[in-house]
C-alpha cells in the first residue's frame, strides 16, 4: 500500500513539474533550433538612376503576388482536403480539450487558485470521442494505406498511443470503467508521457505547426509574402 501511495504521490506532484519544465524547454530548444535552419527572406531593391527604363515590347508582365486563398489551394488543403479536414479537427480536440475540461481546471483552481473557462461535461466528453476516433482513423491509415504503411515503422505507431492515451485513460476515468484508481493513475502518466515526448518525438510539430506554416516560404505556406525561408 505504501508502494501504490508513493507511486501515486510521485506521479501527481514532482513528475508534473519534471513534465513541464521538460516540455517548455525542450519545445525552446526545438524551435530555436528550427528557426536557425532558416533565414531572412532577401529583399532585393533595383535603382535606377534616370527614371524607370522603357518597357520592352516582348516583356512579360510581373506575376502578382499569390493571395491568401491561393495559398491555401496550392498546399495540401487542395491536395486532400479530407485528410486536412480530419486532421485539423483532431489536432483542435487535442490541443483545446485538456485546457476546457473542468477536472482539469479543478485541480488547477486547488493550486493555483487561477483557471479556466470549463466546457460542459457533455461537450468535453464529445470532444475526447473525437480525438480517439480520429486515432482509430489515422491507425486505420497506416495498416491499409499501401503508401503509409510502407514508410509506417513501430516508432510512428507508439507516438499515435503517446498523443491518444491520455484521452482514452480520460474517457475510461470519466466514465468509471474499469478500475477508476488505476485509471485515473494511468492517465496522469499518460498525461505527463505526452508532455515529455512533444519536444523529442515527431509530436514537435505541434509548435512548428506556426513556423511553417506562417514564417517560412514554402509550398504548404498558408500566408503570402512569409519572412524567412530555408537555409
Amino acid at each position: 500500500m505504501f508502494g501504490e501511495m508513493s507511486m501515486y504521490d510521485f506521479i501527481r506532484g514532482p513528475l508534473v513539474w519534471i513534465a513541464f519544465l521538460v516540455f517548455i524547454l525542450g519545445t525552446i530548444y526545438q524551435v530555436v533550433r528550427f528557426y536557425r535552419l532558416s533565414r531572412p527572406k532577401e529583399r532585393y531593391q533595383v535603382r535606377v538612376p534616370f527614371g524607370k527604363p522603357p518597357k520592352e515590347p516582348d516583356e512579360k508582365p510581373a506575376e502578382p503576388e499569390l493571395t491568401w486563398w491561393q495559398c491555401v489551394k496550392l498546399s495540401v488543403v487542395g491536395v486532400n482536403p479530407v485528410m486536412v479536414s480530419v486532421t485539423t479537427v483532431f489536432h483542435l480536440a487535442l490541443v483545446l480539450t485538456p485546457f476546457f475540461v473542468l477536472g482539469h481546471n479543478v485541480l488547477l483552481d486547488l493550486a493555483w487558485h487561477a483557471s479556466l473557462p470549463s466546457l460542459p461535461e457533455a461537450v468535453a466528453d464529445g470532444l475526447t470521442m473525437i480525438v480517439i476516433a480520429g486515432g482509430i482513423f489515422f491507425l486505420l491509415r497506416r495498416i491499409f494505406l499501401d503508401r503509409v504503411r510502407a514508410i509506417s515503422t513501430a516508432y510512428d505507431y507508439v507516438v499515435l498511443l503517446i498523443a491518444t492515451a491520455p484521452f482514452i485513460t480520460g474517457f475510461l476515468a470519466y466514465h468509471h470503467l474499469f478500475d477508476y484508481d488505476t485509471v485515473i493513475l494511468l492517465h496522469m502518466l499518460a498525461g505527463e508521457i505526452m508532455l515529455m515526448a512533444v519536444p523529442f518525438t515527431k509530436l514537435v510539430h505541434m509548435p512548428y505547426f506556426f513556423i511553417n506554416r506562417f514564417v517560412l516560404v514554402h509550398e504548404n505556406t498558408l500566408v503570402a509574402g512569409g519572412s524567412r525561408i530555408w537555409r
